[in-house]
């Protein structure tokens, strides 16, 4: 069994689902006193776009090709798209009537550049580093000035604005 380099943790919000949203997350390299925390705003988003974005940000983040990550998460979302292989079946039909293709082809350049692994923990449970998360993604959701996020806000509300 190959043992994780670094660990992340990752929670998402938003308020009012669409709302405005954040995502919060907690890096740590195993063994080293090395962590790292990370947050983001976005003025009208989902919950589940925000989940899955602090993954993908938090893998972009590493400097390493080749790192050995464990991902704590709790959203069932991510966790059973990737470990269940979902994702990949539905790259093999297009993503055709499937939320969120932007952040899943996104996520799907930089997870192969690691060797990726999730596990679920459950949410709002005393897990230090997932509420820890949690204040991050919630925060961040409340700063006065927040990103947007164009391929929800734009592109999903505004299906013909590129055709």
């Amino acid at each position: 069994m190959i043992t994780e380099q670094v660990r992340i943790y990752t929670d998402g919000a938003s308020r009012g689902n669409p709302g405005p949203g954040g995502y919060g997350i907690v890096m740590e390299w195993v063994g080293k006193p090395y962590v790292k925390e990370f947050a983001e705003g976005y003025k009208l988003t989902t919950n589940n776009r925000m989940e899955l974005l602090a993954v993908i940000v938090a893998l972009e983040k590493l400097k390493n090709e080749g790192t050995r990550v464990k991902v704590f998460t709790d959203s069932k979302y991510v966790v059973d798209s990737v470990e269940k292989g979902w994702v990949f079946n539905w790259v093999k039909k297009g993503f055709k009537d499937k939320k969120n293709p932007d952040l899943w082809k996104r996520y799907l350049k930089i997870h192969t550049k690691h060797t990726v692994k999730f596990q679920w923990i459950k949410g709002h449970n005393n897990h230090k580093q997932n509420e820890r998360c949690d204040f991050l993604a919630t925060s961040a959701s409340k700063k006065e000035k927040l990103l947007i996020d164009v391929d929800y806000e734009v592109t999903t509300n505004n299906p013909n604005l590129f055709k």
